[in-house]
């Protein structure tokens, strides 16, 4: 038997003639950037994520990207991040001239260490920027509580978290603004490149809508210096048929995550733990191991795929050495890269695949 990490095609089979009507409207309209497809997906996001805003954007990246910039975070300012994320949280930060700051992890569920955090907070710290990983959202109403106290803007890196939610709140809706990456292999996927940013502040709004064309709106009138973060209508379309269906998708990967730790309880494969008020979406259902990558290759062997996220923390990156941190400087981060691989959890496996891999994974570790 084969089981591959993700399969796209048993998701878009269903709607494909759906969205190439779509498409082919766009195409016979000759609409492309930005315009009605967008406004209408916007609405709808805005409503399944519980705030007055969202707005269509290139990419997640660049959502982080300009959510930095609306808040006007540059040189001088200071970011906290954790170290075990991807590369688009910290990477961001730096592209603004703001510091990188870096934090450690809980280690039970690889999300930011609100304690870790507030140690790292100078007179220069403007921000904290939570990730959401995996699809579990962070502890909010710690960070909330450490921005409150210390007057500072909270970014939610929602970027694998559309859907998530914590005390019956969404993910993108906790914090001062929120961040969301439609990449094809997201719960909620684009046919490309795609992201959105979601908000309850008004002026804040307005500021994301102007910087994502160059600051002016297509106005020709440059009230700031923005990007060129606009969302394609296309992909606006396509993530607009896809919505209605997430949450039946987000409870497919639930019901195989369910499984999975039914059939690992008793193992030597540490489960994903998930605290109480949370409601994951398991962007991926990410395990804990010994000798992982020896486990990888013997998976591999079983015609089973896995990946790993994240290899190398992120204050070990090259590109970060001017920043000074070493090894050692966050354990729970550097062990979890050891550690961490990601099963196959998408909605359309079946029970004999999950058993095959949740099987052969009690085999190969004992």
């Amino acid at each position: 038997m084969e089981v591959k990490l993700l399969d796209l095609s048993p998701q878009y089979a269903p709607l494909r003639d759906q969205i190439l009507k779509a498409i082919t409207d766009l195409m016979d309209r000759q609409a492309f950037i930005l315009g009605a497809a967008v406004e209408t997906f916007e609405k709808h996001l805005a409503q399944y994520c519980h705030t007055r805003h969202a707005l269509g954007v290139s990419s997640g990246t660049d959502a982080l990207l300009c959510a930095l910039m609306a808040l006007d975070i540059g040189p001088g300012d200071e970011v906290i991040v954790p170290a075990f994320t991807f590369f688009a949280s910290a990477g961001c930060i730096a592209r603004t001239g703001a510091k990188v700051v870096f934090c450690d992890i809980d280690p039970a569920t690889f999300n930011i260490d609100p304690a870790d955090a507030r140690r790292r907070i100078t007179g220069r710290t403007k921000a904290i920027m939570p990730v959401h990983l995996f699809g579990l959202m962070a502890d909010m109403s710690a960070i909330n509580a450490i921005a409150r106290e210390h007057n500072l803007y909270v970014i939610e890196d929602a970027a694998q978290a559309i859907g998530a939610r914590q005390n019956d709140q969404p993910a993108g809706s906790v914090g001062t603004i929120g961040c969301l990456s439609f990449y094809p292999t997201k719960n909620l996927g684009a046919m490309g490149d795609a992201g959105g940013i979601c908000t309850n502040d008004d002026a804040l709004a307005e500021k994301v809508r102007l910087l994502r064309v160059h600051g002016s709106g297509h106005q020709y009138h440059h009230k700031y210096i923005g990007g060129m973060f606009r969302m394609a209508a296309i992909q606006a379309a396509v993530l607009d048929i896809k919505l209605p269906y997430l949450d039946t998708w987000h409870a497919g990967r639930r019901r195989n995550a369910a499984l999975y730790d039914q059939l690992l309880a008793g193992s030597n494969v540490i489960t994903p733990k998930i605290p109480p008020g949370n409601f994951s979406i398991y962007n991926q259902y990410v395990v804990r191991l010994t000798q992982r990558d020896e486990v990888q290759r013997k998976l591999a062997q079983a015609k089973i795929g896995s990946a790993i996220y994240y290899p190398i923390a992120l204050h070990q990156q090259e590109c970060f050495a001017s920043l000074g941190y070493k090894a050692g400087d966050f354990p729970a981060s550097e062990k979890a890269c050891s550690q961490v691989l990601a099963l196959p959890v998408y909605p359309e496996l079946t029970d004999e695949q999950i058993h095959y891999v949740a099987d052969t994974l009690r085999a190969i570790t004992g």
